[in-house]
């Protein structure tokens, strides 16, 4: 039998409007944005969930950026800055003016800064050699390919988003007072999300539940 969609709204149901949901490479970002996809409380009231990385993967073999290589992730370096741009301010966009959006990417935390009722998710595994099997695993590549792979998409996507960025970073962040101004640029420093889930140490089933605890809750 199918669910019934709940009449009752996601401002009146929830504590926040969307959510985003950040992580490098093999940290449980996708997984979790898949679990809340398919979670019975969320589709009823009309949550959607958007991968920004999967977006932009899509684009880049439609127009032939870049040569896919044994299922490896390639980096940001493979798309002009606007259109980087369009795609991020597009998250913003949606971020500020919609609701019921769960939007994982690297950089979806970062865009929600400042905008009101989105709760900002951290993923992180604390453990490298784990990361490194799961890209394995999810990518079937060895594990010193899967681990020049994630060092290069992080550096080369860092020194990217850093000099882009670096307006909106001053904007966003330093003067509200999250940092100081002498603080490097880290689009993934934890005091700057809501939730920091460590997937070393939390299962599937616990992160999804401590998600789930933290939107069903009120402000007050």
């Amino acid at each position: 039998m199918s669910a019934v969609p709940d009449t009752t709204t996601i401002d009146e149901q929830f504590a926040y409007r969307n959510i985003t949901i950040s992580g490098l490479p093999g940290s449980g970002s996708t997984t979790l944005l898949n679990l809340l996809k398919e979670h019975d409380l969320l589709k009823v009231t009309g949550w959607s969930g958007f991968s920004g990385g999967e977006f932009m993967r899509v684009y880049a073999k439609e127009k032939g950026l870049f040569q896919e290589h044994a299922g490896l992730h390639h980096d940001a370096s493979h798309y002009e800055d606007e259109f980087d741009r369009q795609v991020d301010y597009g998250m913003r966009e949606k971020l500020t003016d919609e609701q019921g959006w769960i939007i994982e990417s690297w950089l979806s935390g970062f865009m929600a800064q400042g905008v009101e009722g989105t709760l900002k998710i951290l993923m992180k595994c604390s453990d490298e050699a784990v990361r490194i099997d799961r890209v394995v695993n999810r990518d079937g590549v060895t594990p010193q390919e899967a681990k020049e792979n994630m060092s290069k998409r992080y550096l080369n996507n860092y020194n990217k988003w850093q000099r882009m960025y670096a307006q909106e970073w001053q904007e966003w962040v330093v003067e509200r007072g999250l940092v100081k101004p002498a603080d490097p640029i880290d689009f993934w420093r934890e005091d700057l999300y809501d939730i920091v889930i460590d997937t070393y140490s939390t299962n599937k089933q616990q992160t999804l539940e401590i998600v789930l605890d933290a939107i069903k809750k009120k402000k007050k």
